[in-house]
């Protein structure tokens, strides 16, 4: 369990929920972040809907505490005139789960695994849930907690002069400024959970080039066909993971559109904030939803090359067969001739007979081949 009492440019962070819960506890200007892990939220929930009907004058209704306490709940969007519930499923970062596996091989590198890359046969989520009020962010994480402690650490940083905030993981610069209200740190927190499937993206493009070229590469023999439909049933789940993404933030947007336009320039202000940073967020899923289905396109690309490229060899090695059957009947034809049980056959009683006759066969095997190398049907094939 964690607390957090933002008040401006200061965050002070509590070791207890009970005294937030006394009349006067938080000053009029300031918000707060609880954060807690589900068995603590079930533990302390009358602690927390104290806190709320004493800051914001209205509790969770049951059906929303269920929700965030529902450790299988996809992602999606609820809200009531007073507060809004967002849920939306974050990368699981326990032992087994992707977050602990090694870098795929790269393509052409030969001391992986014969089976091939695992990560993609292991993707697995948890949800994270908000509860966005006017004074108060309630959200409820796995028990790892790892995005609230991720980000506890920048808000620690951004509020404490002279502290150095971590660069972001593409490089940026993080900005040092605190978010202006619940909505906005709820919004930064989804951010971190958006990005990290984002980081995940140079990892699956990796395993699908391995998979195509095991897949198109005609000296092997692919035959671990139940590890590639396990990658594809990943994609598949998380291409659905995305789509619910999509569709609660959709849904938040939504909502925030339909609000009334705040007559306080910097409420208004606040407003189109939190619209810039939700359409950012929005952006963000869309191009992880982008770059699943590109993969799962790449991986049913790959399946049918191979049966393309298989069916290709097939044909040249029939083909060749076909040739050289045809090279020898004419000669199994003149064997067949004089091998008949008749008195008199030409060349039969000649003593270079037998000479002539494998002159003849000879020739006319020499024929048929030139014919069929003109024509391709023995011609090499580049490898």
């Amino acid at each position: 369990m964690r607390s957090f009492e933002i008040n401006g440019p200061h965050v002070r962070e509590h070791d207890a929920l009970a005294p937030l819960a006394l009349p006067g506890a938080c000053s009029g200007g300031s918000y707060l972040w609880i954060s807690l892990t589900r068995e603590e939220f079930r533990a302390q929930l009358d602690t927390v809907q104290d806190i709320l009907q004493s800051l914001c004058g209205t509790q969770l209704v049951d059906l929303h505490v269920l929700d965030l306490l529902n450790d299988q709940l996809p992602s999606h969007y609820d809200y009531t005139s007073i507060y809004d519930v967002l849920v939306m499923r974050r990368l699981a970062t326990h032992p087994g789960s992707m977050g602990a596996l090694p870098q795929a091989p790269a393509q052409g590198d030969t001391g992986g695994a014969p089976e091939g890359p695992s990560l993609l046969k292991r993707i697995d989520t948890r949800p994270v849930g908000f509860a966005v009020f006017d004074r108060v962010l309630l959200s409820v994480h796995p028990e790892d907690g790892a995005v609230r402690d991720a980000y506890a650490s920048k808000l620690l940083a951004a509020g404490t002069p002279g502290m150095a905030v971590a660069p972001a993981p593409d490089g940026r610069p993080a900005s040092k400024r605190l978010p202006t209200g619940p909505a906005d740190l709820m919004l930064r927190l989804v951010n971190q959970i958006v990005d990290g499937y984002l980081e995940l993206r140079r990892e699956m493009t990796r395993q699908i080039d391995h998979w195509q070229a095991e897949l198109i590469d005609v000296r092997s023999r692919f035959s671990n066909w139940g590890a590639l439909m396990q990658a594809r049933q990943s994609l598949h789940k998380l291409d659905e993971i995305c789509e619910d993404q999509r569709g609660a933030i959709q849904d938040w947007i939504d909502a925030l559109e339909t609000l009334p336009t705040p007559d306080d320039p910097a409420e208004r202000r606040e407003r189109e904030l939190v619209m810039i940073r939700s359409r950012d967020v929005y952006e963000h899923i869309e191009r992880v939803l982008h770059h699943v289905r590109r993969l799962e396109q790449n991986a049913e690309t790959a399946v049918q090359m191979h049966f393309s490229v298989q069916s290709h060899r097939t044909n040249d090695i029939m083909r060749v067969l076909t040739a050289l059957t045809a090279v020898f009947l004419p000669l199994n034809l003149i064997a067949g001739i004089f091998g008949m049980n008749f008195e008199f056959i030409p060349l039969v009683h000649k003593a270079d007979g037998f000479w002539i006759a494998m002159g003849a066969m000879g020739v006319t095997a020499v024929v048929l081949v030139v014919v069929f190398w003109r024509k391709r049907y023995l011609a090499r094939t580049a490898r």
